[in-house]
């Protein structure tokens, strides 16, 4: 097995974290909204923090901590836990290329994001589309919880059903 390094998302990574989540959309699908524009997907304004995956010195998987803009499974939480907006961040834009599978490299991405979370005291919160069998064990392995549903919505007025988590605390 490769060994897999897991690290603080740095500003040269973009090109070829692009690179990674083309190929992801390419075999899964993901993002449903697509990659036309790679980069502004990975640094949105909205990022808190982000790591990525690199064995044998390539990026092979990427994830972030989000400020919360509107989400499902944001709101969810809100109203079942009673905490505010400020005290939630959204796990996001976690993709692994398919050769890089099979060596926990999304668990160890979702670990680093979870500990990160927990210093910062943000309680984590996720949608993620019911198609992604393979995240949804992934997040429910590490204790994830879910919080109820939601229709995530793309496109033009394009929709696919989503499940919503909380990250255990």
């Amino acid at each position: 097995m490769a060994s897999t390094i897991v690290r603080p998302f740095e500003d040269t990574d973009l090109p070829n974290a692009g690179s990674a989540l083309i190929k992801v959309h390419a075999t899964d699908g993901y993002p449903v909204e697509g990659v036309d524009q790679p980069d502004r997907w990975l640094r949105s304004a909205d990022v808190l923090a982000a790591w990525v995956a690199e064995m044998n010195s390539e990026i092979v998987g990427h994830v972030a901590l989000m400020r919360p803009h509107g989400e499902d499974a944001v709101s969810l939480w809100i109203e079942q836990s009673g905490d505010s907006e400020e005290q939630i961040a959204v796990l996001a834009r976690l993709f692994v290329v398919r050769e890089a599978r099979k060596n926990a490299v999304g668990e160890k991405l979702m670990k680093a994001a979870m500990e990160y979370a927990q210093s910062q005291d943000l309680r984590l919160v996720l949608d993620v589309m019911t198609k992604d069998t393979a995240a949804i064990r992934l997040y429910e392995r590490l204790g994830w919880v879910k919080i109820g549903e939601a229709i995530h919505r793309y496109g033009d007025d394009r929709t696919i059903d989503a499940v919503c988590y909380v990250a255990p605390h």
